[in-house]
């Protein structure tokens, strides 16, 4: 075994795991360190309360009085735990967190100094715009940008500093970041759900998206993890042969958890509750050493803080319990990948779910008008929606037997069928007294309150009714939620917009009463959207062949899936619905491509590295070590020299046989990389990486991993499989 897998295998098998003591119940830890209504009720006075309450609450301004008080107070808090420092935490286009570290301390002259922290501040900062992907909204030359406090994400304190959740825009006022998209299409939701609803409950005033989002992971070894140096530049393994046992017994999934993996998701789940993540469920996942963790459902724009804040912090947590924690969708080849399921609705300030069948007809047909419009919002941009999960490590994942394909289908399951298809049997027009009466008992009224365990799931479904949500399973677990929460809330909301449009035009112009003209909206929305709802397997041939007759959209690749982005329609989308402009829409997706571009190349380089710098010469010296035991063989043996030998001549010539296919495919690869960067055309450089750079990397691979089964594994360099998903 070569030195460094030698001692990488010895170090982890004699780590000791750290064992985490709960001392105080999870209910009082809860948000401790996070400023909270309750906290503000302690520290702010009660202008400041409200002031606060009405912008997260009503979306109200917050005027520099008010603010002043509020960072006054909001330092005192903070001081009063240990922190030295405050940070603006914004989402920037990286797909990570970022913040910037100042000290509370300030000089006042004299040699004197005090702890200050003014509502400007609080409000407002200037990072460097121009050193984040802008997608030419920021140059070099003109590096300023803002970011500004986002009073309905609460602050909260991660080791000694403050955290301030923040948008992050231009100088000249577009978005740079996932946050400002996500809130304006909040509100656009907000305002088309509310409106739908006075036709049912006068009372309502606000509809708040909501999600709970489930995160898989793989936790590594550490010191195995950084003897790799695929895992440590791309997060992934870019070769390794499978291990003779994987996932085939399906003994991992929900299994026993490992002391050590325990260990670690105790500590990390007492850093959730301090910073008021509501994290509830853990469990082995199905391949081996891949996890989940899932939280209480929450309001839209908190919860993807909470997941970009999870990720930053599972990293840390991990890194103290000796493990390294892989977000990648791929990262072992031959076992599943990772998602992060969506978990989708929409909720009223009275309390009601949207997507949760009532007790009553009428209750029910609310019920009916969110869920058909859902349907028919992602019947119209399903290769939208496809987009938004559009990376180069998601299209690893998607469609390889543990997640759902390119295509983007709605499962709904049989019930909900039949009551769809009764529903599309409505009489067009007025309905006489007995036919609503019959249309209100046998269909509306028929729909159980609660459909969680009515239907089978169906894991193949990219959009799945889970009985009083919608479940998006396509989201890969590296991605930021912010991105496809924001385009779902604004198709949804587009939806509702234009329903309310055909509905009350049937009321004004037909003389149709609401429920009529509402079943009438709804009648024709189920047979436009037919193409859409799907119950089958979703891995199988035939449903490719199927979709593409409906005229489904089946972008396997991210640069075919990222143009639906800026098509006209996604656009006008955008620009009517406001959430993001043009410049926006079009920055964001030159930013995808170029990341396309940058992790592919990355990719690229790291592999022609380790095949040519750690593969080759480790097999030519094995190679050599037996081509002199075969001219020893032939001094012993002489004239059964041929006989003799015959096994090891052949081992000789298939390990020179594949030395030669790594060295000319990475020659390829090479030649094939330098063609594709001398295109300036990022759409044209995208589709040479796509289709001409990466195909190469599966020919290296193979040869790679044909000599790990031939080479000697005491001279192998690299850590195994079998040793990095198996040493726990």
């Amino acid at each position: 075994m070569s030195t460094l897998r030698f001692h990488a295998v010895k170090k982890s098998l004699s780590s000791k795991p750290i064992i985490v003591e709960e001392k105080e119940r999870r209910s009082d830890l809860f948000g401790k360190n996070v400023f909270n209504e309750n906290t503000m009720r302690q520290y702010l006075t009660k202008d400041a309360f409200i002031g606060v309450m009405n912008a997260v609450q009503y979306g109200k301004k917050i005027d520099r009085t008010i603010a002043d008080q509020v960072s006054s107070s909001m330092k005192d808090w903070a001081l009063s735990k240990g922190v030295t420092h405050y940070t603006h935490w914004f989402q920037p286009l990286t797909g990570t967190t970022a913040e910037k570290h100042d000290a509370f301390f300030e000089t006042i002259g004299n040699g004197m100094s005090i702890e200050k922290f003014g509502g400007s501040q609080l409000v407002q900062q200037e990072p460097d715009a121009s050193s984040f992907p802008s997608g030419g909204i920021r140059n070099t030359f003109e590096a300023r940008g803002y970011t500004a406090w986002d009073p309905t994400s609460p602050a909260f304190i991660y080791g000694t500093t403050l955290c301030i959740p923040t948008i992050f825009v231009a100088y000249t006022g577009e978005a740079l970041d996932y946050k400002t998209p996500l809130l304006r299409a909040l509100h656009a939701v907000d305002d088309a759900a509310t409106a739908i609803c006075k036709y049912f409950d006068k009372n309502v005033k606000k509809v708040t998206s909501s999600l709970g989002w489930e995160q898989e992971y793989f936790l590594i070894d550490k010191t195995l993890a950084a003897s790799r140096p695929d895992i440590t530049l791309t997060g992934r393994t870019l070769l390794g042969h499978s291990a003779a046992k994987g996932q085939q017994l399906d003994d991992h999934y929900f299994g026993s958890i490992p002391t050590r993996a325990l260990s670690f998701m105790r500590e990390l789940e007492t850093e959730c509750m301090l910073l008021g993540i509501p994290v509830k469920t853990r469990h082995n996942e199905v391949a081996p050493n891949q996890f989940e963790l899932a939280p209480i459902f929450e309001e839209a724009n908190l919860a993807v803080d909470h997941n970009s804040l999870l990720m930053d912090i599972m990293g840390k947590v991990a890194s103290r319990h000796n493990f390294k924690v892989l977000f990648h969708e791929k990262p072992f080849a031959g076992i599943n990948g990772s998602g992060k399921h969506n978990n989708w609705s929409l909720t009223t300030d009275t309390g009601v779910n949207l997507l949760a069948p009532g007790k009553t007809p009428m209750s029910n047909l609310q019920f009916l008008t969110f869920f058909i419009n859902t349907i028919k919002a992602v019947n119209t941009h399903e290769a939208l929606l496809r987009a938004t999960i559009a990376s180069a490590s998601n299209d690893h994942r998607l469609g390889a037997n543990e997640a759902p394909p390119a295509i983007i289908s709605v499962f709904i399951g049989e019930q909900l069928t039949k009551v769809l298809e009764e529903l599309e049997g409505v009489t067009k027009g007025k309905l006489s007294p007995e036919e609503k009466t019959e249309l209100k008992l046998n269909v509306v009224g028929k729909i159980p309150d609660v459909l969680l365990d009515n239907t089978d799931r169906n894991r193949t479904s990219p959009f799945a009714f889970t009985g009083n949500k919608f479940e998006f399973r396509a989201v890969g677990s590296k991605a930021n939620c912010g991105d496809p929460m924001t385009v779902l809330n604004t198709i949804v909301a587009k939806q509702l917009k234009d329903f309310k449009v055909e509905v009350d035009k049937l009321i004004d112009e037909k003389g149709l009463k609401k429920d009529e003209a509402v079943f009438n909206v709804l009648r024709e929305y189920i047979k436009s959207s037919k193409r859409i709802l799907f119950e089958g397997n979703g891995y199988g041939e035939a449903w490719e062949k199927e979709a593409e007759k409906r005229g489904l959209s089946n972008n396997k690749t991210t640069p075919e899936a990222l143009k639906a982005k800026i098509s006209k329609d996604s656009i006008s989308l955008f620009e009517e619905m406001q959430v993001m402009s043009k410049i926006e829409t079009e920055a964001r997706y030159e930013i995808e491509v170029e990341a396309y571009i940058m992790h592919i190349q990355i990719e690229g380089r790291v592999l022609g590295d380790i095949a040519r710098n750690h593969i080759v010469p480790t097999a030519v010296k094995y190679q050599n070590t037996l081509i002199e035991n075969v001219k020893g063989l032939k001094e012993i043996f002489d004239k059964k020299f041929k006989e003799v030998s015959k096994e090891q001549i052949n081992l000789i010539e298939d390990i020179s046989s594949h030395i030669e296919g790594i060295n000319a495919n990475v020659t390829k690869m090479i030649n094939e990389r330098k063609k594709a960067n001398a295109i300036n055309d990022a759409d044209k450089k995208a589709h040479a990486y796509c289709f001409n750079v990466k195909p190469l990397f599966e020919d290296i691979r193979y040869h790679c991993d044909k000599l790990e089964l031939l080479v000697d594994d005491e001279v192998w360099p690299l850590t195994k499989y079998r040793e990095l998903l198996f040493t726990r």
